[in-house]
Formats: C-alpha cells, structure tokens, sequence
C-alpha cells in the first residue's frame, strides 16, 4: 500500500511552508514560497499552488491542515484577529476548500506550533505546555495533557494582545497595534516591532537578524535593545506564568527565540507570583518546522477526507 501522507501549511505574515508528512511523522517534501502580502487572492492561489507542488513530488493527493494567523469566528466562520490583515472577514476555509476539491482543517498558527511541541518536540512528555509565536505577530497556544486549548471564542493563548505587563513610563501608553489598541505585548515583541523599537532609540533601520548580528560585535545600541526585548519578554511571560503555570513554555524558532537561554527560567522570577519558579524554558525541538507539522496532524494518520 502507498504511504499515506499529510500535508501542512502553515501561513505567516512573510512566507507560506508547506510540507508533507508520512505515516511515521517523518517530513518527506519541504516547501517555501513569499506571501502575497496585502493581496487575498494572491495569498489563496500561492497556498493552492504550494499544495499542488508538493502532491507532484510526493505522487499523490493528500490530506491538508492550514496553520492561520488568527482564527476563524465561531458566529461568522470568517477571520478574526488576524496580523496578517487581508485576510481579516475573509471566508478562507470556504474557498480553500472550494480551491482544492477536499475538506481542509484549519486552525490557529500558535496552536499547531505548541501541538507539535507538546505532543511530538520539546514537551511531549510535559503536562501543561505555552508554545510562543514571536515573528511577524505574537501568538501562544495551550496544550493540557496533549490536547490543544481552543476556547469558547477561539482565542486561548493570544497573548499577543494583552497590554504589555508593568509598563515603565517610556513604554506607556505604546505603540498602536493594528487591533486598534495601544501598548499590546505584539507591539512590542514582534520581529517589526523589535526593529521599530531599535529606530526609536538609535535613529537606524536595522533587521532584527542584523541588530542581533551587530549586538554579537559589541554594538553598544543593539545590545541595548535586545536588553529591552529580553526585559520585555520575561514580563510578558511572567502574566502567562501567574495566569496559567505552564510545566514548559517552549519559545518559537526565529530571531528573538535564538536569543533568550532556556532552561529553568528565573529570567522572570521577580514578577511571578511564586516563592520559586521551576517552569522551563525550552527551544523547540523540530525548528521552524513545528508549525507546518502541527497544521498536517490536525488529521490523523489513518483518517479519512
């Protein structure tokens, strides 16, 4: 019998990967495209193609899971909250699936990210599990037990847009966030964000690859923002830490996640509301290939579509 293969899309705000997993979870085709940014359609045809690339290589149809920024409203079954924003009050599961000829299953990027950890990575033998979205937009996920936390609205773990935690008086009110409130934690801990943040302070427009890279050479000014995204970060997962101690919060692959340490994180012990903080810190464990994994195993191995 052919293997029978999964396929996984997950669509950030800067690229869309696609890969296709076996029956033993293995990844066997890997793809990469830009995203469309500002355009829908543009953005819809590029994830048509992308599964149709890789079903040539893998010589077969397969089923597809779509990891999303943001959600799909349980009242609309439209996008909601969205940072990648063309896509907000869009029916994106409809014409997915009207694109591809098949259901596809769809669900929060965050969430197919700490789904993968908590269950196949870094946490697959951990009870409570945080996973940490931090790229274009922020975004967490909860997993209990192996189970992903969805909620009544959808928006378990969005920590992203709440109000970043024991603001100074520099960072209050804060930056506008496209959620039309000022001060979220995405606003300040984003890739765009960390690089408006390093404009602000020094006058120069720098990637935040490059603010790392010229930090690791003595830069007096990037080492100064990445103190402050540090300090950020630790406050922004202290709240999560108060609000639903986690064993393990496992940081996403991508630039600022490259640079926290992990381990047990006394990082933030002094906001927590604990006599001692033994949640660990941990990289993921399959890179910036975790989301594309959780997105394919919103189907099971052996289900049909």
């Amino acid at each position: 019998m052919a293997p029978r293969f999964r396929i996984g899309i997950d669509l950030g705000g800067t690229k869309i990967e696609g890969a296709a997993v076996d029956g033993s979870g293995a990844v066997v085709v890997r793809r990469r495209v830009a995203t469309p940014r500002g355009s829908y359609p543009a953005t819809l045809e590029a994830m048509v193609a992308l599964v149709g690339e890789i079903e040539i290589a893998i010589g077969n149809t397969a089923s597809v899971g779509l990891g999303m920024p943001g959600a799909i409203s349980p009242i609309t079954g439209l996008v909601k909250n969205a940072n990648s924003t063309w896509l907000i009050g869009r029916p994106l599961q409809q014409d997915f699936e009207t694109k591809l000829g098949r259901p596809v299953r769809l669900a929060n990027d965050a969430n197919c990210f700490a789904l993968s950890e908590a269950t196949v990575g870094a946490a697959a033998t951990i009870g409570i599990v945080f996973g940490v979205i931090l790229g274009t937009g922020v975004g967490g996920g909860i997993v209990i037990g192996g189970r992903l936390v969805v909620g009544a609205n959808a928006i378990a773990g969005e920590w992203g847009h709440n109000q970043l935690p024991w603001p100074t008086p520099e960072e209050a009110p804060g930056p506008p966030c496209y959620c039309g409130r000022t001060g979220c934690i995405q606003t300040f801990l984003s890739g765009p964000a960390l690089a408006a943040d390093h404009h602000r302070h020094t006058g120069r427009r720098l990637t935040g690859l490059e603010i790392a890279d010229l930090a690791g050479r003595g830069d007096a000014g990037c080492s100064a923002t990445l103190r402050r995204y540090a300090d950020r970060l630790a406050r922004g997962l202290a709240a999560v830490i108060n609000l639903i101690d986690p064993d393990a919060i496992v940081l996403g692959a991508g630039f600022p996640a490259s640079r926290c340490s992990t381990g047990r994180s006394p990082f933030c012990g002094r906001h927590i509301f604990s006599d001692h903080v033994v949640t660990r810190l941990l990289p993921p464990v399959h890179g910036d290939s975790s989301g594309v994994r959780g997105a394919a195993s919103l189907w099971r191995p052996d289900e049909e579509w």
